[in-house]
Order: C-alpha cells, then sequence, then structure tokens
C-alpha cells in the first residue's frame, strides 16, 4: 500500500472548491495505481474511494463532500461509466444528502436508458430516454410541476447533459490530480 501527502491542493471541482490537504491511499502495480483507492482529508474523512486495474478507474467510485454528505456514485469499467450514475444534492454545510439529483444509466459510456432529475424539493424535473447517447424522447416540468412543450425539454436536455459532463469531469479530475505516487519497476 502506498500512502502519498498531498498538500493544500486546490481543486473547483463538484465536490468542494475549498483547498484541501488529501492523503492518497492507494496500491501501484507496474508503476500505476492497480487495486483500491482512498482519498482522505488529512483529519481522516473519506472524501473518494474506489479502485484502480492497470491505471483505469473502474468498479463504483464513491465521493462525499468534506463534510460527509455523498455527492457522486460513478460506475467506470476502464475510465469508461458503465452503470447507473447518481448525484445528490447536499446541505448547506455539506453533511447530509437532501434529495437525489440525478439518476443516469451508461452504457459504453453512453447515456442509455431513462435518465432522471429532480429539483431540489424533490419534485420531478426531466425525465429522458437515451438509446446509445441519442436522446429518443423528453419530458420535463418547471419548478411549480408545470410540464414544458417538447422543444423546450428538449433544450434542457441539451444544457444538462453539458452542465452534467462537467460535473462528471471535475468529479474525476479530483481522482486524477490526486492518484498514488507510483515508482517504475526496475528491468534489471
Amino acid at each position: 500500500m502506498i500512502r502519498t501527502v498531498v498538500a493544500a491542493c486546490a481543486c473547483a471541482c463538484a465536490v468542494d472548491a475549498l483547498a484541501q490537504s488529501y492523503d492518497v491511499i492507494g496500491q501501484c502495480r507496474s508503476g500505476v495505481p492497480n487495486g483500491a483507492y482512498e482519498l482522505k482529508l488529512a483529519d481522516g474523512r473519506v472524501r473518494v474511494v474506489g479502485a484502480f486495474a492497470q491505471g483505469r478507474m473502474t468498479g463504483t467510485f464513491i465521493f462525499w463532500r468534506s463534510g460527509g454528505a455523498r455527492v457522486a456514485v460513478l460506475p467506470l469499467d476502464n475510465d469508461a461509466r458503465n452503470g447507473t450514475v447518481a448525484l445528490w444534492y447536499t446541505a448547506p454545510d455539506g453533511r447530509s444528502e437532501t434529495g437525489h439529483r440525478l439518476e443516469a444509466p451508461y452504457r459504453d459510456d453512453r447515456l442509455h436508458g431513462v435518465k432522471r432529475s429532480w429539483y431540489a424539493d424533490g419534485s420531478p424535473r426531466t425525465e429522458l430516454r437515451y438509446d446509445h447517447g441519442r436522446l429518443m424522447a423528453a419530458r420535463a416540468w418547471s419548478e411549480n410541476g408545470v410540464a414544458l412543450a417538447d422543444a423546450d425539454a428538449r433544450r434542457l436536455a441539451d444544457r444538462d447533459a453539458e452542465a452534467d459532463e462537467r460535473t462528471y469531469a471535475s468529479l474525476v479530475a479530483l481522482v486524477r490530480q490526486h492518484l498514488p505516487v507510483c515508482e517504475p519497476e526496475s528491468t534489471g
């Protein structure tokens, strides 16, 4: 097991935007991350758990805010989303989840199935059906529960897709910026 201390990394990501000091706990094989992975705050609070296989993120990565609230679950297979991604709203103090924000099924890193999102109060926001990354049907509602026209629902789906991609990228960046230090294996 390798433990790497990373001091005061400023990471403007979806999990927390404040500078933090992290402990990276992970294993390496052939000079790349391989096996269980944890990213913890210096005081021991867990921020991310997951696993690597031959340097690629694989399995389920779970992300928490520094206060302890779960933020996201990203199922990955060789760095590609595979399974249902889930995001949560969190309380302002970051200590608890206040409700589901998103559930999005992926296959081979593309949306595939019914993606659902909710407003912070728990009311439905969108219900979108995708087939291998292609939007097939869109339903959406305003914050007061009024159904949006199909064209408006599709525009919202497009905006959400862009925002979701930025969120996923920031979560993955948090991990990629805090990898275990893996020494190359000597050949002789």
